[in-house]
């Protein structure tokens, strides 16, 4: 059986191989410790996977829900076109605050719009406006939420778009009949919502670091 220590071994040995050093994201990272903002944004690996993502997708617009400290974000907005926007959103303040400055130091704040709101209210208000489909959305918010999120998230996209989720096998939880963690309920949920979809195609993906979690990649189909 694979270790801990095993998982994360292979996880540093991808990182150095695939990963290059960037000053950018590693002083995002170092700032979000700064600022005591919880340890929970993307992988390295991870953050280059989002990036080839959207770049082999052809993303122009990006959806993120759930902004934290902006590391994903960093990613997601590297690999947009010069005029290509991501739309993020954030409850807190001051992790808007923080990300915000990493984007102004990346260069990349112009290509940014950050909503400080509840997630569902940002997203109704998204809609109300009549705002264009999105070519990708990234989900990696409250797991409780994750149901919810989807239903707006299928309202702005389009046929092509991918639709991406963090977080979605919680250390192998979501195998388990009749958890009785909330967020594993939930993760199970959405899981079930995004594979039943008869518009999605979906598959999820394991992610192996310390403990075992995966990605959720859906494609609406058409287009």
């Amino acid at each position: 059986m694979t270790t801990a220590h095993e998982f994360s071994t292979v996880d540093q040995y991808i990182e150095k191989l695939c990963v290059s050093h960037d000053e950018i994201f590693e002083q995002a990272l170092l700032d979000a410790s700064t600022a005591d903002l919880p340890p929970i944004q993307v992988s390295p690996n991870e953050g280059k996977l989002l990036y080839l993502l959207a770049k082999i997708s052809g993303a122009r617009r990006i959806l993120e829900i759930g902004l934290l400290g902006g590391y994903s974000t960093l990613w997601l907005a590297r690999a947009l076109p010069a005029e290509g926007r991501i739309v993020t959103l954030e409850i807190d303040d001051k992790h808007a605050r923080v990300a915000r400055k990493n984007f102004e130091r990346a260069g990349l704040l112009s290509k940014v719009e950050i909503h400080v709101a509840p997630a569902l209210k940002s997203l109704e208000l998204l809609v109300q406006r009549g705002e264009p489909p999105f070519d990708l959305v990234f989900v990696d918010a409250d797991k409780e939420g994750y149901p919810a999120y989807l239903d707006w998230t299928l309202r702005l996209t389009r046929p092509g778009s991918l639709i991406l989720a963090d977080n979605v096998i919680r250390d192998g939880k979501v195998a388990q009949d009749n958890p009785t963690d909330p967020m594993v309920k939930a993760v199970q949920k959405f899981n079930k919502q995004l594979a039943a979809n008869p518009n999605l195609e979906t598959i999820i993906l394991p992610i192996f670091r310390e403990k075992l979690d995966g990605l959720a990649i859906a494609r609406v189909k058409g287009g």
